[in-house]
């Protein structure tokens, strides 16, 4: 085993019994949060040390059989040696690979919920048609996957597309699946305006943001100017009758979040700061980046809205997801939900990423 995997394992060991320390201490005991903070990260921590000591206690079987075959000279013990030390250096080899992904650093923002939001790029209507057939892909993922979907905000098109929608998703490890969805992604087809035929390229973007709690992002109500005014478009009978629409500018960073899909005001600046709060953890986090110098783009691609990610081909009934090269050609099954067919391989090419710079880094 390497001596810097050797190092950060027995610093986790030294961590966890510091934990547990701490979770016996009265001070701790009386302060329930704080002893929900300590029992998950002990949680958090257990798996690794648990495969710790069975690679240690598999080193030590290993080490005890090579002495004793010096000493052996039975010829059947000898064989039976030789058998178990195979044995014993193929159970160390699995475990230390273990070791090696259980030691890759978690997104702290995995367990989440998200807040997404598809906005219509370039192509006009087209790209407004296209916004609502991936609002319908994520909302059939989400319903795959037994998630929730909670739309917070619209604008919706004569012809049933979005210029914008923005959308919650509640479910465990929503974030984990979906954080790879940021980005731009673009579709060729013929659109349903063109009456020559053409295939048109239109693009939309799409910005994936983990939700944050309220006692993560302070929101002062001084640093906010709310201001209502009547709903528009396409929203019933209620729509244009009452000042139910609100939006909210938070003026120290600027960020202006409307909603109107709502009857009543009081819900309308609910949905509205719950966006709010989302965009305000995405770019504290982003500026923390910023600060740790974080500036390598990963295998996978940074997630800007500005990268292109993907491709939806329509007369090739193709998918191709550019970061990684992948190509499906089952477009219809991708935007009816069956997203874990691309959203797996990104998981699985962003662990072998991570993997490589922790063993750089060690």
């Amino acid at each position: 085993m390497l001596d810097r995997l050797r190092r950060k394992l027995e610093e986790i060991e030294r961590r966890c019994a510091e934990l547990d320390g701490m979770m016996s201490d009265p001070k701790v005991l009386s302060d329930p949060r704080k002893l929900q903070q300590i029992s998950k990260a002990r949680a958090e921590l257990q798996p690794i040390v648990e495969t710790y000591e069975r690679l240690k206690g598999v080193m030590k079987d290993l080490e005890d059989a090579e002495e004793m075959l010096k000493e052996e000279e039975d010829g059947e013990m000898i064989e039976f040696l030789k058998g178990e030390i195979k044995r014993l250096k193929r159970e160390r080899e699995k475990l230390e690979e273990k070791l090696k992904l259980l030691l890759i650093p978690k997104d702290p923002n995995d367990e989440r919920n998200v807040i997404m939001e598809i906005r219509a790029g370039a192509g006009g209507e087209e790209a407004a048609l296209f916004a609502a057939d991936l609002f319908r892909m994520y909302a059939r993922y989400a319903k795959r996957r037994g998630w929730k979907v909670e739309v917070l905000s619209s604008h919706p098109t004569e012809l049933g597309g979005f210029k914008e929608i923005i959308f919650r998703i509640e479910g465990k490890g929503a974030y984990s699946r979906l954080k790879f969805e940021g980005g731009v992604h673009r579709v060729q087809r013929v659109p349903v305006t063109e009456a020559s035929g053409r295939i048109h390229t239109s693009t939309v973007t799409v910005a994936v943001l983990p939700e944050a709690e309220e006692v993560e992002v302070e929101i002062k109500e001084e640093d906010l100017r709310i201001e209502t005014f009547r709903a528009g478009g396409h929203g019933g009978q209620h729509v244009n009758r009452t000042d139910s629409a609100v939006r909210i500018t938070h003026l120290p960073t600027g960020i202006t979040v409307s909603c109107q899909d709502e009857r009543s005001q009081h819900q309308n600046k609910a949905k509205a700061l719950k966006i709010l709060r989302a965009r305000l953890l995405d770019l504290k986090q982003r500026e923390l980046e910023r600060e740790r110098a974080i500036a390598r783009r990963s295998m996978i691609g940074s997630g800007e809205r500005s990268e292109r990610i993907r491709t939806y081909n329509f007369p090739q009934n193709r998918v191709t997801d550019d970061r990684i090269n992948l190509t499906i050609y089952n477009l219809e099954a991708i935007l009816d939900g069956e997203l874990d067919q691309i959203i797996e391989p990104l998981m699985l090419a962003d662990q072998a990423e991570r993997l490589k710079q922790l063993q750089l880094e060690g």
